[in-house]
């Protein structure tokens, strides 16, 4: 008691937080609190076991130092014989990023509103059963090729070859298993200023049709700017289509309404149209003057009655190739959130969640109706390995595919 009397004379009354983790450290210390309960807490690459002094006070020693950005994980379930596993990634000003090994799936975003209310901003479901039966790709790595394919098929050096077809005539996002519904080997990164996920999976030869092994590498960092950067890297031992994207479907007001209030700013010229089967005509029309112009900040619900069936359209963004440049801002008045999108990919799909119907209950019940959730997917063009003209996504062995993708989170008051 002495100990902890010491502790609260010390430290009550400093709002310096590291100064209260240390309190909470010695206060637990000085009561010699146990617990019993069995189980097991990982915490930045340490099993630690719960129930026994010493693990305690371990557990309570990697809260209290310095504030660093963190990584946990817990057990999420099991597919294929496989565990999942849900990662937790935070940082020293309160941000959370969710992310679980089941197709490198983003599950939640918690972040704070312009009243400091910390909300969840993605869609997404509570439990591992609920995206194996139905998900549309809610926050997943998808390929191994993002978009559509058109029919289904593509030629490479001569060769045709016929891919899994899933979506109408055609292949979207890798097809029928594709990276979004597989379990990939996690490893984290041990890193004093980020919190840092590695996922690593290899798509063998012949995949839902695709030439090649593909080795795909996927690192999540959370930083203590509020910036959660995706880098995805790839390499193949046959020439093959490559196209990797994240999937998250953002509501900025926690999908207690639509997106339709939000602001949408791209920086983007043309777009790719695209015919009644949502495939590329080759076409990049202007969107200076249309209902498709972003440049300038525009309330997405104002001009998508203009858009038949909604916005679902790749911009072509205005930078050079491969260099990392702001591609999107979004901001919700409602609740004061902004996410600035920076990526060095050529384009970014807007989808506006038209296919939400209202059948899907998401995290906490909710109810995903039309319009509940957008998403910002940075990527090569749709159908690029049938239009010659647009930007090369045909991997070749000794290449590495390396594209960055930049989510940076704010609040205006």
């Amino acid at each position: 008691m002495l100990l902890t009397c010491h502790c609260f004379d010390k430290f009550v009354g400093k709002s310096n937080i590291r100064k209260m983790r240390k309190f909470i450290s010695c206060l637990l210390v000085g009561l010699g609190v146990i617990l019993t309960l069995s189980c097991n807490v990982q915490i930045n690459d340490k099993n630690v076991k719960v129930g026994d002094a010493d693990s305690l006070k371990d557990v309570v020693d990697q809260i209290s130092t310095d504030n660093n950005p963190a990584i946990m994980r817990k057990h999420f379930g099991t597919v294929d014989q496989k565990e999942v596993f849900l990662y937790t990634l935070t940082n020293s000003r309160g941000m959370t990023v969710k992310i679980t090994n089941y197709g490198g799936i983003v599950t939640s975003i918690l972040f704070p509103d312009k009243k400091d209310r910390i909300g969840d901003i993605v869609l997404g479901y509570d439990t591992l059963d609920q995206y194996i039966k139905n998900t549309p790709y809610f926050g997943a790595i998808v390929g191994r090729y993002a978009n559509r394919i058109a029919k289904g098929q593509f030629k490479l050096n001569g060769k045709t070859y016929k891919l899994a077809v899933n979506n109408g005539n055609n292949a979207l996002h890798g097809g029928i298993k594709g990276l979004d519904k597989v379990v990939w080997e996690p490893g984290e990164i041990r890193d004093s200023a980020e919190a840092k996920l590695e996922l690593t999976y290899l798509s063998k030869d012949g995949d839902e049709g695709y030439p090649g092994n593909l080795k795909v590498k996927v690192v999540y960092t959370l930083d203590d700017h509020n910036v959660l950067t995706v880098d995805i890297e790839a390499e193949t031992d046959k020439p093959t289509p490559v196209n990797l994207c994240n999937h998250t479907y953002f509501n900025l007001s926690e999908a207690d309404t639509s997106i339709l209030g939000h602001y949408l700013t791209l920086y983007a010229d043309t777009y790719t149209e695209v015919n009644s089967e949502l495939i590329p005509t080759g076409k990049l029309p202007a969107v200076r003057g249309t209902a498709m112009d972003f440049n300038n900040s525009q309330v997405i619900g104002d001009r998508i009655d203009k858009v038949k069936g909604g916005y679902d359209h790749n911009y072509v963004l205005t930078k050079k190739p491969g260099e990392l440049k702001m591609a999107a801002q979004l901001y919700d008045p409602r609740s004061g959130r902004q996410v600035e999108i920076l990526t060095t990919q050529p384009g970014i799909q807007f989808y506006t969640g038209n296919f939400l119907d209202g059948t899907i209950r998401g995290k906490g019940g909710k109810i995903y109706s039309k319009h509940y959730g957008l998403c910002l997917e940075t990527q090569h063009f749709p159908d690029s390995p049938n239009q010659p003209a647009f930007p090369n996504t045909i991997l070749k062995p000794g290449e590495k595919y390396a594209e960055k993708t930049i989510f940076k989170f704010s609040v205006l008051k």
